[in-house]
């Protein structure tokens, strides 16, 4: 009885600790983003998909395109995550003469799948 006893305050204490840390949630977390930006570099580089590479030069992309720039320092040019979004979103809003397909606005990309995106593209 003392050995159950003694577990249980052991796995109480452990529990305590980790949730004081606020590991277990930032652990779930991280796990959760590093997913979305592999979802969304899966997508962005997906010939039949974003296919961002055919506009784009990304690092470790194949073949890329040169009509829109370079995909690097993004988080420098778009400090707002959702502006970001909003670009990737419809471009012809913010420029009515963008190249860049609104990938939201003609359903071509589901909300999630920009999203994706947007997490995948603000790492560069």
């Amino acid at each position: 009885m003392k050995t159950f006893k003694h577990a249980i305050a052991t796995a109480v204490s452990v529990a305590a600790l980790l949730g004081s840390l606020g590991l277990a949630p930032m652990s779930v977390s991280a796990a959760d983003e590093a997913s979305s930006v592999e979802k969304g570099k899966e997508v962005a580089f997906d010939r039949k998909k974003g296919n961002c590479l055919g506009c784009h030069a990304i690092a470790g992309g194949d073949l890329p395109g040169n009509i829109g720039p370079p995909l690097i320092a993004m988080k420098a040019r778009y400090p707002d995550r959702q502006k970001l979004y909003d670009q990737i979103y419809d471009a012809t809003k913010r420029n009515p003469n963008s190249a860049m397909p609104p990938f939201g606005r003609h359903k071509a990309l589901s909300d999630q799948e920009i999203s994706d995106i947007t997490d995948f593209i603000w790492t560069l």
